[in-house]
């Protein structure tokens, strides 16, 4: 019976964790920033505009790589 109790507690933080995440699209008409949570409450993906093209927001940050 621990082990079922540890198995639930290890699913609820991996679940409450997932949740937290956020990711920020774009419209690529207007340029409206909409979140994951708030599209998926609309029952299709569209934007205020009516433009169904999104792209997800970067952070302005540039990653450099050296090479081999």
């Amino acid at each position: 019976m621990i082990n079922m109790a540890e198995e639930n507690f290890e699913t609820e933080s991996v679940q409450d964790s997932a949740e937290t995440f956020e990711v920020i699209y774009s419209c690529l008409r207007c340029g409206t920033n909409v979140s994951n949570t708030e599209l998926s409450r609309l029952p299709e993906i569209k934007c205020i505009c009516g433009f169904r093209v999104f792209t997800k927001a970067r952070p302005p940050v540039v990653k450099t790589v050296k090479a081999i």
